[in-house]
């Protein structure tokens, strides 16, 4: 097993997005006060898998972000100008 980690922007943004991917099954828990980890397959595809989930919740609950994911970690920041 592996971990991915997420970074919110925000307290309440980890917030929301930690519920969704428990919600959808993944293995998440607050790590600090913005950083989500999930467990997943030790395989470069596990890694992709939960980026697109992420990038899929972010919008369906309309938060104005964009996930990036950059060295194994997705970082959830709001759109470059």
């Amino acid at each position: 097993m592996s971990n991915v980690h997420v970074e919110a922007a925000r307290i309440p943004d980890r917030d929301r997005l930690l519920a969704e991917l428990k919600r959808a099954g993944l293995d998440a828990r607050a790590i600090d006060e913005i950083e989500i980890e999930v467990r997943c397959d030790d395989t470069p595809e596990a890694g992709e898998e939960i980026l697109a989930q992420v990038e899929g919740m972010i919008m369906s609950i309309g938060a104005p972000f964009v996930p990036v994911k950059h060295e194994g970690v997705i970082y959830i920041r709001p759109p470059v100008a």
